[in-house]
């Protein structure tokens, strides 16, 4: 595996690529790897020749009271991961490289409506700031397809409204949530919590699937069932910060015609925000 830092070294790399006719899947990363980021790895071998990762820490994508210094940074136990995959290239840009004028100056990408509701209104420019970072790395690295995971689900939308609204040439998958045995989504995140919170932090699952479970069942309800979940959250020690039930695609609320609908949560357990969701297919 080639480590590369600079994008002139990395378009370089891309043209040998070209040359020879090579697919190139790419999967952008804020580092701190786990099972759920090597499972993108391992769709992305499947699917083309060359595999490139990113690992970059956003700071566009942290609000004013999210704790940028924080975020876990892992690279050589990534590397070494990444190494056992058979990753092409590992590309980990600086700041300087990625946004050199500065952070105040750059240029963005907003996707809108999409991006201003659920995660979008409790993080105002979130969806701002992973969109652009998404959007450079493509034109740096050109991909032909880019594997991203479906806990996020709200960031995966944003991204594949802005490569259709934008017309890029790249094929966006959608890759299932990992989990740990216990039912909690695979995250970072988690790194965050305590003893204690880890054993409470699979009631955001519980909550979703009971919701998803009820949904299926035939209750139609929402408002009642999300009011229930969210007193099970509270009880549990959690902070609510949203429960929705949403169409998939348009992450709206769903109409009487939709059959693909999307259970989301996300919640404070101390000072660590969750997210999470299932995905629903109804019975026509």
């Amino acid at each position: 595996m080639q480590t590369i830092s600079d994008i002139l070294t990395l378009r370089e790399k891309r043209r040998e690529w070209q040359l020879k006719g090579q697919k190139i899947a790419f999967v952008p990363t804020m580092g701190n790897l786990h099972d759920g980021h090597l499972k993108l790895v391992k769709e992305a071998k499947r699917h083309a020749e060359i595999v490139v990762v990113s690992i970059f820490v956003n700071p566009l994508q942290f609000g004013p009271d999210e704790d940028l210094d924080a975020y876990p940074r892992t690279l050589e136990q990534d590397k070494q991961a990444l190494v056992e995959l058979g990753v092409d290239v590992l590309f980990t840009p600086s700041v300087s490289a990625i946004y050199p004028r500065g952070l105040e100056q750059q240029t963005f990408v907003e996707v809108p409506g999409i991006s201003y509701m659920i995660c979008g209104a409790s993080r105002p420019g979130h969806f701002r700031g992973v969109a652009t970072i998404v959007c450079k790395l493509f034109n740096m690295v050109q991909p032909n397809l880019a594997f991203f995971g479906e806990k996020d689900f709200q960031q995966l939308q944003v991204i594949r409204a802005m490569v259709t609204d934008l017309s890029m040439n790249v094929q966006v998958f959608g890759v299932p949530t990992e989990r740990e045995h216990d039912g909690l989504a695979m995250s970072s995140r988690n790194n965050y919590l305590s003893d204690e919170e880890r054993q409470i932090a699979p009631v955001l699952y519980q909550c979703l699937r009971t919701l998803a479970d009820n949904i299926e069942l035939g209750r139609r309800d929402f408002s009642a069932l999300i009011s229930e979940q969210k007193n099970v959250l509270s009880d549990a020690g959690f902070k609510p910060d949203y429960l929705e039930i949403r169409a998939v695609d348009s992450l709206l609320h769903p109409g009487h015609e939709e059959t693909e609908l999307v259970v989301l949560g996300a919640a404070f357990l101390g000072k660590t925000r969750l997210i999470d969701n299932i995905r629903v297919t109804l019975k026509s």
